[in-house]
């Protein structure tokens, strides 16, 4: 018999989550320093579902975090390091050929790939060729895998976060657009301030290294996944949010309000970026103990939403501009009803 949910099995989900956000960030600030925003978007994106890039220099702590969150949720981690020589299968997993010892028979027995896992880090995934990147894609977006005609169902809660070095050029294959739609969102990396940097070296080069606890479980993320979607939100709200979406194209005869779009921006957003900030408000406002999403819960995820999502001409890279200022110019354009 299915459970009935009631409104108080919800709130007191809610009012779990919000303490747990508290004691989630306590626990992930013991090891992680001055990356607050960031491990809370990705909180927002696990509870959504989704999954997220990382942008970011080596050594600013993307697999840390990513590990970090695993322990903290109970999530079965794997780390895979993407390399210009990494096949599909060593993504996904293959059919092997065994032999039973007893009658000498042979069987064909699959052989599960690091796919495989709850929380998977794709690290520096743009080092592998568009063939080895297409393996994810399927596993991103139907959360299964197919091997020959076999189709291998992916255990929830699943999520991939991805790492990409911004700078670094040589030797990379550029995410097509295709791929870079899948990731709910994209997040920068900063370098910690001095005080945060004074705190990683005093953590990491003593005698004892700190770590993190179990602060929830799988079943009990699954739930908080489940209440996401229904989280009400008003009509202008959403209205509001794909006024930004929409305010981001100049393609199809659109005409763009905003002089910084019509000027640099070649493609904007996709109908995917306008369902994003509505699930991303849905689940900050979770995270906040609030049942209701407000407008300053869809702009505080437009960037992470949008960044990756725009294409840029030439002209904005001969100005300067980047997709994050294009972003900032749309939500100070577009009002709110």
């Amino acid at each position: 018999m299915e459970e009935i949910r009631t409104e108080t099995t919800d709130a007191e989900l809610v009012e779990r989550l919000r303490a747990a956000h508290k004691e989630l960030m306590d626990e992930a600030s013991k090891v992680v320093f001055g990356q607050t925003e960031t491990l809370e978007m990705l909180l927002v994106s696990i509870l959504c579902k989704g999954h997220s890039l990382l942008l970011g220099l080596p050594g600013l702590g993307k697999t840390l975090m990513a590990n970090t969150l695993a322990q903290m949720l109970d999530l079965d981690f794997c780390r895979i390091q993407f390399t210009p020589d990494l096949m599909p299968s060593d993504i996904t997993g293959t059919d092997v050929i065994e032999e039973d010892p007893e009658t000498g028979r042979r069987h064909q027995h699959f052989l599960k790939g690091p796919i495989f896992a709850n929380f998977v880090l794709a690290d520096e995934i743009n080092r592998t060729p568009p063939k080895t990147q297409a393996a994810l894609l399927q596993a991103m977006q139907e959360k299964n895998v197919t091997i020959g005609r076999q189709t291998y169902k992916l255990e929830a809660p699943f999520m991939v976060l991805a790492t990409e070095n911004p700078i670094e050029m040589e030797g990379t294959y550029v995410l097509p657009e295709a791929q870079l739609d899948r990731f709910m969102f994209c997040l920068k990396v900063a370098y910690p301030s001095v005080k945060d940097e004074v705190e990683i070296v005093k953590n990491t080069t003593g005698a004892k290294l700190t770590q993190v606890g179990k602060v929830m479980g799988k079943e009990e993320l699954l739930k908080l996944q489940d209440i996401v979607r229904g989280v009400p939100i008003a009509d202008e709200v959403v209205l509001y949010a794909v006024r930004l979406v929409n305010a981001t194209r100049v393609e199809n005869g659109a005409e763009s309000d905003v002089p910084m779009v019509r000027k640099y921006v070649s493609h904007g957003a996709s109908p995917r970026a306008s369902q994003y900030l509505v699930l991303g408000a849905k689940a900050l406002a979770l995270l906040n103990g609030r049942f209701h999403v407000s407008t300053e819960d869809i702009r505080k995820v437009a960037g992470s939403v949008m960044r990756h999502r725009l294409v840029l001409n030439f002209k904005s890279k001969a100005d300067g501009v980047s997709g994050d200022d294009v972003i900032k110019e749309v939500i100070a354009n577009i009002k709110s009803v």
